[in-house]
């Protein structure tokens, strides 16, 4: 009864992750009814979305009456948006949902944040009260639900499939789903649920009516994606973050400057190597089950400039963020009242939570400045107009991974040197040279920058970051008596970062073709070379779990 009981109630320490034993007994209990049921469409997709609703709860606890709420909602407010659509009734039904969605996902990812900016401009002592406990605490009995606002896990990801969904009905791309369980099973399907990829739902809800299929080739290439992913998760990512990583950055004044900035260049690795492998998982995992989520990462460390870094990096945020932020706003062609609205709005929001008044003086003499080259110059309208809107994608970019001044930093250094690269491409000698030691060299400036500005990423306090960054530049002792004590203590972490690059930098033609060489082994060697496999990571890193990094977004 004991068992029964942790099996069926919520215990953080107990989440269904990848990473544990008791996902894939989860996993195998699902696929054991899935077979039973798959012809039965309707059904299916009740069950797997009662399953991820479950998976839900066991990561989330009390949330998942959140998600279910916000369920119900999106699937009435879409059909509400389908009926009318076209129409202005439409709009306001779309706007609506709209409204509705990003307050939760502010509400429960910002609150904090902009009380304490507010508490700092302006010298007062608010304090945030969790009204949803409230009313839920008086609802279900005090002590149901944590007076604090918590981060509900993966309310980016579900928020974002929510809103796509209603746009993508407004713009005709997709009819609403007549069935609420097929959009449910949308929107829950565990393997994507609490970190991605996002999915459309113009990709996904065709696949919920179409036969279970599962080929040798696609068992065999899920199998390789889920060993894959496990492999980059426990060894690229928890191993060298434990060893290595984490002692480095939290006290890097113990630690020479050189030994700082390899932690950084590992951290690229780590970050890389956890949320693919997070991605990895989910494919291999819903390939199994028949249905088809697209690749989030392509190799992006092989990428020869930011702009290419991020057609590579989580291709389904960036993607997202083209499509519903960036176009609408007048991409790279047009310029509309959301971008003069936004840019201010974004100006506001960084005086309000840095109070440097020297950002208005900055912004109207670039104000002045752009008014006139807007006067003079009619090419500029289109450069202008496309740069602002890169930068406002980045920066909301960089606020969607989390509720700090940080993030906002990271997204603008990232959107100006797309701003920047947009203009130096049209110069370069080099943007088309396929040479060998051009591309290596651009490869190398581009994985230098993309972890440069991943120092703010990775540490959280405002006055972090350049703090690391004097440690580097001052402390660098660069000698050989360091430099062998430094190898002496970590040289199977040095192995292991060189040999997760070396691994991403190989060409993908190698790892299609041995991909492709184990698809031709029979089952029987596959599942126990897969499970020896699996077994050797457990065991060489039995005392290192991390939580997926992406978990927190």
């Amino acid at each position: 009864m004991n068992r029964l009981h942790e099996i069926f109630s919520w215990q953080q320490q107990e989440s269904l992750l990848f990473t544990r034993l008791d996902f894939w007994l989860f996993f195998v209990a699902v696929m054991a009814v899935f077979v039973l049921i798959h012809k039965r469409f309707l059904l299916r997709s009740i069950f797997l979305t009662g399953v991820s609703l479950f998976f839900y709860f066991k990561t989330s606890g009390n949330f998942v009456l959140l998600l279910g709420f916000m369920l119900l909602f999106n699937y009435l407010i879409g059909l509400a948006v389908h009926a009318k659509k076209g129409l202005k009734t439409g709009k306001i039904w779309l706007i609506l949902g709209l409204v509705i969605n990003l307050f939760g996902l502010f509400y429960f990812k910002y609150a904090y944040f902009f009380t304490d900016a507010f508490n700092a401009q302006f010298g007062t002592d608010y304090n945030v009260v969790n009204q949803f406990a409230v009313l839920g605490n008086e609802w279900f009995g005090k002590g149901s639900f944590v007076d604090k606002i918590l981060v509900p896990i993966g309310v980016s990801f579900f928020t974002f499939h929510n809103i796509s969904y209603l746009i993508d009905i407004s713009r005709k791309e997709i009819a609403a789903a007549k069935n609420f369980f097929d959009y449910a099973f949308y929107v829950t399907y565990f393997p994507h649920l609490i970190a991605g990829p996002i999915v459309r739902a113009r990709d996904f809800i065709p696949q919920i009516r179409q036969p279970y299929q599962l080929s040798k080739y696609d068992f065999s290439w899920a199998l390789w994606m889920i060993g894959k992913g496990l492999l980059k998760k426990l060894i690229f990512a928890d191993y060298i973050a434990v060893h290595f990583i984490d002692k480095v950055l939290d006290a890097p004044d113990a630690y020479p400057g050189f030994v700082a900035l390899i932690a950084m260049f590992a951290y690229s690795l780590q970050i890389y190597a956890d949320f693919s492998g997070y991605t990895d998982m989910a494919i291999g995992v819903s390939k199994l089950m028949g249905f088809n989520l697209l690749e989030n990462f392509n190799s992006p460390y092989k990428a020869v400039s930011v702009a290419d870094f991020w057609r590579r990096w989580h291709k389904s945020l960036s993607s997202w963020l083209r499509d519903y932020l960036y176009i609408p706003l007048g991409g790279n062609q047009k310029g509309s009242w959301g971008t003069a609205i936004l840019t201010v709005v974004i100006l506001s929001f960084l005086y309000f939570i840095t109070g440097w008044i020297e950002l208005w003086y900055t912004y109207g003499i670039l104000l002045l400045v752009y008014l006139l080259l807007w006067q003079f110059w009619k090419a500029f309208r289109t450069f202008a107009v496309r740069d602002l809107n890169l930068l406002i994608t980045m920066i909301v970019g960089g606020l969607w991974h989390g509720a700090s001044q940080n993030f906002v930093i990271w997204g603008a250094m990232n959107g100006t040197a797309l701003v920047l690269y947009n203009y130096w491409k049209r110069i370069s000698p080099y943007e088309k040279s396929t040479f060998w030691f051009i591309r290596g060299w651009r490869i190398f400036l581009t994985l230098t920058f993309i972890t440069f500005t991943r120092i703010w990423f990775r540490l959280p306090e405002p006055d972090q970051p350049l703090q690391f960054l004097s440690v580097v530049t001052t402390h660098f002792d660069w000698t050989s008596a360091i430099w062998w004590k430094v190898w002496t203590n970590f040289q199977w972490v040095f192995c292991l970062i060189m040999l997760g690059f070396i691994s991403h930098w190989l060409p993908q033609k190698w790892k299609d073709n041995t991909v492709l060489f184990f698809s031709k082994w029979p089952m029987p060697l596959q599942a126990l070379t897969f499970a020896f496999a699996i077994f050797v990571m457990y065991q060489a890193v039995s005392d290192t779990f991390k939580a997926f990094v992406y978990f927190q977004f």
